[in-house]
């Protein structure tokens, strides 16, 4: 998300952290990166309990968050754990959870200030240490006081959702079988062509084949966003209808090709539709200055992504577009084959600062193809801690301050 919210204490952060997440998390450390004195939220990282309590292991990925909160300018942090255990009674089945504590207290501390800790229930919350009945009774606060607060109300007219689980919240809705079939013909058409321009040294012919599977992409997030403005007009019975399953196999196939999926990429920035056609056929350019041009505009437009300077946070409807388009392939393609949509989907979803679905976007993709040189830069800037750019610009900001 990239709406500035603030922690008015637990209750709103408690709130907050299911509709940042996406998913109610379970067996789970999330830890809530606050930037200012006034509880600004930056970072929310979540973590399995088990990893973070691991006595072996746990310790260096309590130092591995601290660096990245600490990288992404916390003033100080919240861990929240999400187990079924009360950490005031003592009694050995908490044993796991006190000991992700003691991990992350012991990383935490002298970087981010005495840790403050919670505990979510299935059936409440209460501070990890508060021993005062009236604010933490026995099996905690309900947790229906969590469905009554500012930042809930304001997430839920932002149009975010919570789902049951993580698997649900991160899944790619599946065509049915026979229209996969027809994405997966278009998709071989498509190869077909691409294959014969390349055989005959075609460079016309693969020139337009680029060109054609980009304007594929403009027309099939084209009716997506008609789609979303008809809906916030109000004119339901004007909604067009989903994109046909050929066209979602001849983006699969021209997504294959890097400077279609290329200027894909520049388009989820605004204002770089010349550039994105010169990118799609830049290898058939022989212009030097349309080369230049390519080089340049493209080092502008990715700044607006990852330049701490000049970064730039997602254009909500653009972003949501291309990101529904590029599930629908995903949904609708052979297995093995969706490498390239992945890693965009995880570049967006990284870009939108969501960094528990760009890493399974991702994952995903490199089961598809451990070798995509995308999904390998992109595994490395996110192993690093590295935010985007406008993450980092307000964690700079946050320094200052």
């Amino acid at each position: 998300m990239t709406t500035t919210i603030r922690a008015r204490g637990p209750r709103e952060l408690l709130a907050y952290i299911p509709f940042r997440l996406g998913y109610r998390p379970q067996d789970s450390g999330v830890l809530v990166s606050l930037r200012t004195s006034r509880g600004r939220v930056g970072l929310v990282a979540r973590v399995d309990l088990d990893d973070l309590a691991d006595l072996e292991h746990g310790p260096q990925v309590a130092r591995t968050l601290v660096a990245h909160l600490s990288a992404d300018g916390a003033a100080r942090a919240v861990l929240v754990l999400y187990a079924d255990v009360d950490l005031r009674a003592g009694a050995a089945p908490a044993a796991r959870e006190r000991a992700a504590v003691e991990h992350w207290t012991e990383a935490a501390e002298g970087y981010l200030g005495e840790p403050e800790v919670w505990v979510v229930t299935s059936t409440g919350y209460h501070g990890a240490d508060c021993q005062d009945e009236t604010c933490c009774p026995p099996g905690g606060r309900p947790l229906a006081d969590l469905e009554a607060t500012e930042v809930g109300a304001h997430m839920v007219l932002a149009g975010a959702t919570v789902a049951p689980s993580r698997a649900q919240a991160t899944s790619i809705p599946v065509l049915d079988a026979v229209l996969r079939r027809k994405a997966s013909r278009a998709a071989n058409r498509w190869r077909a062509r691409r294959d014969a321009a390349l055989a005959t040294h075609d460079d016309e012919g693969l020139a337009a084949w680029r060109q054609e599977g980009l304007a594929a992409w403009r027309a099939a997030t084209g009716v997506v966003e008609q789609a979303h403005r008809s809906l916030e007009e109000g004119v339901r019975d004007r909604l067009p209808a989903a994109v046909p399953a050929t066209v979602l196999g001849r983006l699969e196939a021209a997504l294959e090709s890097v400077p279609v999926r290329d200027a894909v990429l520049l388009s989820f920035v605004a204002g770089n539709d010349e550039l994105a056609t010169l990118t799609a056929a830049a290898d058939a350019a022989d212009a030097a200055d349309a080369a230049d041009q390519v080089g340049t505009g493209t080092a502008t437009a990715l700044a607006a992504v990852v330049d701490p300077v000049a970064g730039l946070p997602p254009d909500p409807l653009r972003a949501r577009c291309a990101r529904e388009v590029l599930e629908a392939v995903a949904g609708a393609g052979r297995r093995g084959r969706q490498a390239p949509a992945l890693t965009l989907l995880a570049l967006l979803a990284w870009w939108d600062g969501d960094g528990v679905l760009a890493t399974d976007r991702l994952a995903a993709a490199l089961d598809a193809d451990p070798a995509y040189r995308l999904a390998l830069l992109l595994e490395r800037a996110l192993d690093a801690g590295l935010a985007p750019g406008w993450a980092r610009q307000q964690g700079r900001t946050s320094r200052a301050t």
